[in-house]
């Protein structure tokens, strides 16, 4: 329904930019009002424009169709559930369609002037510039492309946006949500139009044709699950961990359409290639030969990037910011947010599930249920849990949990990790409420949020990377921090999103491993094939929580990368295979989202990082010291310049220290740098935190975090190093687990020029450099500034302090009782009654202006509301109450 309203609304658009395009009827060529050149598609403009958004209305609704119909008949594909945990906001969704609507009415375009005089057109006769910028305002690409305005108040100094937008005030656009990727290298599409490499098969790059990936694959990365090596020096959270910040800067949407936007056809029953269809083949030799000709790829979707017009090539979208901010815990929307918030708490805790628990420690919301009779996130063909299901199905919920990102539910990992951190912002926010009460539910989030931030960045940056990279490599291609760099570009570049930063799923084990208490083998959560481990959410809540998998990641070892150990067969021949359907293929999914980007090859990018290209088999052999392999690449390829960059990167053996070779260590360490050096919030930065809070955030380790917020007692030093035994793990108690003190956060009661901070009766305030910003609390109205300043001059004050006062929704123009009701105004609220009428005038006659006797009177009015049963568990008045108490309904704006 939402995207038949986005592409309905926009014909309004449409028909009036239409009628400033010059009527065409047989015309070839028009004239370019403002250059004088002929361009060939001006004339076909509009009738291309309209049928356009026809095929894409349809595709769309074609679409809602298909999926509506697998999730009531609970035959989701692998694919429609990959595509279903990987949703994006609103905003998101917007610019996708325009972007469609846009790219494929140029297709139109080109195909009716191909039509009319039976060659190709090049971009540059096309269509003239003033074509493309009537076409991005109908398409609405032109509201997705517009500069933002940032705000230069304190607080804008102090909290980043959630959208990632104005962290760089020249460019608000870097490193925000919903930009195209950045560019390393131009890509190299099979055509100029964005068509991906090995779009058709028979095309030559360097006088040979790209191999299937499928085949790619089978060849140099399928490794059996008995058949691989434990990693000495590392443990599997250093393997999850990676996923978890590539979710904090990386979301690729793919297309809204499931069929193609020119036939209608089901991209999932057929094998032709068809945007945005790029269905992977399957090779004469592929044991799945026979079963399946073809496995359903979509291409990226792409984006509203302006380009350089009208000769722009396709670019993909990153739904996400790309900054290290936490926006996998927070969402990178201001909806998404809020929707993330608990808005009745007073301390801006994040929401927690209300139907389950781990051991009283909470876990993430529940998605709502979206489709009846399918759980996507509950157990498969399971007799033993049909009464859970039914109460879930009865309170319109799954076991699909709901974060920051929509990736949450993917694996067993990674909603351990969202938990984590769901959990110590909310333990956060209490200790700094305790530091400081006057301080708004929005300012205690914002600070736990930037805390949050600033230990992603530790960790990664103190912890991880070394570990990738190799210490003398870290020290080489990162050096220390000098500081920001507002000329830097931190947006996430197409090759490490694409290719470089999935470089660790060679690493991952084929089984996942879960343990009991002491780190031993349990039998209500034994290990698990890593495929039943993946969108199984269900497990947390009737498994024992996230400890088991904690405890797992903790001790068990990372797989160890070799030439003849790549990916697992649980990732090529098993990924979603527990949820029904044709199993996927990590690997060739990989190596296709790089042929749709069209990234260069792996030759290309060698020398970008000033490296050896290899010409030969030989010069191949050497820099992958193996001849085997080379050979195997020899053979598919054809030569070493056409080999995909991510086989070629993770092929490379890994330099003295780290896990990765030169090509990845170059990649990787590039784009971290800017990264950090383009992030105005980089939590080192002067100004960002103080002296003594940079002090204590330097003491942040992720087992100190696991230790506050699970039932583990017992850690690791050094989370990301592989711990042999049990015995080798320390009490959390133990000085080498040091606490974050947050005492640096109290803010002070004096300023040094003013004196004392003026406070207010029922409001907040915060301290932001010399500025006292106020809030009143709900219920109450501001009177006076919002804000004053000290003079260091005159060392005072510039006003008084505003008051908060009660609001009289009372005397409002409209009540907001009903009419038979009579409305009595509380403190910070009302009431409508019908009953004890008298007794409110006469409860409300008293003075009750001091906390005590304002305290006095919300008990004796709560004691009321609870003997006429409308007080509930969670403590809200009137809060699912209805029936014959209805005439009285104590009113709060919570």
């Amino acid at each position: 329904m939402e995207m038949a309203l986005v592409i309905s609304a926009s014909l309004v658009g449409l028909t009036l930019v239409l009628l400033s395009f010059p009527e065409h009827g047989s015309l070839n060529r028009v004239l370019d009002g403002t250059s004088g050149t002929v361009y060939l598609g001006s004339a076909l403009v509009n009738e291309a424009l309209h049928r356009a958004t026809e095929l894409t209305d349809a595709a769309y609704a074609h679409t809602r169709e298909r999926v509506k119909k697998s999730w009531s008949e609970s035959s989701l594909r692998s694919i429609d559930l990959l595509a279903q945990f990987k949703q994006i906001e609103t905003s998101t969704r917007t610019q996708i369609q325009a972007a469609e609507l846009l790219d494929n009415t140029v297709e139109l375009i080109r195909e009716m002037v191909y039509t009319n005089t039976m060659k190709q057109p090049n971009p540059y006769e096309l269509l003239g510039e003033q074509d493309m910028e009537n076409l991005l305002q109908v398409s609405g690409c032109a509201t997705d492309v517009h500069t933002p305005t940032c705000q230069t108040d304190c607080l804008s100094e102090r909290y980043r946006s959630i959208t990632g937008e104005c962290n760089n005030r020249q460019h608000p656009k870097w490193g925000a949500a919903n930009i195209p990727y950045s560019r390393w290298l131009p890509p190299e599409y099979e055509d100029v139009w964005g068509m991906p490499r090995g779009w058709d098969p028979k095309h030559k790059y360097n006088n040979f044709s790209l191999p299937p990936v499928r085949l790619v694959s089978q060849e140099v990365l399928f490794t059996h699950n008995s058949n691989i090596s434990e990693d000495s020096t590392l443990s599997h959270m250093l393997v999850d961990w990676g996923q978890w910040i590539d979710h904090d800067l990386v979301l690729t949407p793919q297309s809204p359409s499931t069929v193609t936007f020119k036939t209608g056809a089901d991209c999932t029953h057929t094998c032709s290639r068809n945007t945005p269809c790029f269905p992977i083949q399957i090779p004469l030799s592929d044991p799945r030969n026979g079963v399946q000709s073809c496995m359903p790829f979509f291409r990226s979707a792409p984006s509203c990037s302006p380009g350089d017009l009208p000769h722009r090539h396709r670019e993909q979208l990153n739904a996400i910011t790309s900054y290290i901010d936490a926006n996998m815990v927070y969402g990178s929307s201001a909806e998404q947010a809020l929707a993330l918030r608990n808005q009745s708490s007073p301390f801006g805790a994040m929401a927690v599930n209300l139907q389950h628990s781990d051991q009283d420690l909470p876990l993430m919301p529940f998605l709502p249920r979206l489709r009846a009779h399918l759980d996507p996130c509950g157990p498969r063909n399971s007799t033993t849990t049909g009464a859970l299901d039914r109460s879930q199905l009865q309170e319109n919920i799954t076991s699909c949990f709901q974060a920051g990102d929509s990736r949450v539910n993917e694996h067993l990992g990674l909603i351990a990790l969202h938990t984590v951190f769901l959990r110590e912002h909310n333990r956060l926010v209490r200790e700094l409420h305790h530091l400081n009460p006057h301080w708004s539910p929005d300012t205690l989030y914002q600070e736990a949020r930037k805390i949050i931030g600033a230990m992603q960045q530790i960790l990664t940056w103190e912890h991880y990377l070394p570990r990738v990279l190799g210490e003398r490599v870290m020290s080489r291609l990162m050096p220390p921090y000098h500081g920001y760099h507002p000329g830097v570009d931190p947006s996430i570049a197409n090759t490490f999103a694409t290719a470089a930063f999935r470089f660790a799923h060679v690493t991952v084990q084929p089984v996942v491993t879960r343990l009991g208490p002491g780190y031993t083998y349990n039998s209500e959560y034994p290990p698990l094939p890593l495929h039943q481990s993946l969108f199984a959410s269900w497990r947390v809540t009737q498994e024992g929580g996230i400890d088991p998998v904690l405890r797992g990641l903790l001790l068990s070892p990372a797989k160890l990368q070799t030439p003849g150990q790549m990916m697992v067969e649980e990732l090529t021949e098993r990924l979603f295979q527990a949820q029904g359907g044709m199993p996927l293929d990590l690997g060739a999914l990989n190596l296709q989202r790089g042929r749709d980007h069209g990234i260069p090859g792996y030759s290309s990018w060698r020398r970008f990082c000033e490296l050896s290209a290899p010409n030969t088999t030989s010069e191949l052999a050497e820099i992958l010291g193996n001849f085997t392999l080379a050979h195997k690449f020899q053979l598919l390829y054809g030569t070493p310049h056409n080999i995909d960059v991510w086989v070629g990167a993770i092929s490379e053996p890994a330099l003295p220290g780290g896990r990765v070779g030169p090509l990845l260590s170059c990649l990787l360490a590039r784009q971290f740098r800017a990264l950090r050096d383009g992030d105005r919030f980089w939590w080192e930065r002067k100004g960002v935190f103080s002296k003594s809070q940079k002090e204590q955030l330097r003491t942040v380790s992720l087992s100190r975090i696991i230790c506050d917020n699970s039932h583990i007692t017992r850690v690791p030093v050094d989370p990301f190093s592989r711990t042999e035994r049990p015995e080798d793990m320390l009490a959390c108690s133990h000085p080498l687990i040091p606490h974050l003190d947050l005492s640096p956060w109290k803010e002070p009661d004096t300023d040094p020029s003013c004196g004392p901070i003026p406070r207010i009766q029922s409001g907040y305030s915060i301290l932001c450099n010399s500025v006292i910003f106020y809030q009143c609390h709900s219920g109450f109205k501001l009177v006076g500034s919002s804000s004053i300043s000290c003079d260091p001059k005159s060392q005072q004050w510039s006003s008084s302090p505003p008051a908060c006062h009660d609001i009289n929704e009372c005397e409002e123009l409209i009540s907001p009782c009903p009419q038979n009701l009579e409305c009595f105004n509380t403190a910070s609220s009302f009431i409508c009654s019908g009953q004890f009428s008298s007794f409110y005038k006469m409860f409300n006659a008293h003075d009750y202006s001091n906390l005590e006797h304002f305290i006095l009177r919300s008990r004796v009015l709560w004691t009321l509301c609870c003997l006429h049963r409308l007080c509930s568990d969670s403590g809200d008045w009137g809060r699912g109450h209805g029936g014959d108490d209805s005439d009285l309904l104590p009113k709060v704006k919570h």
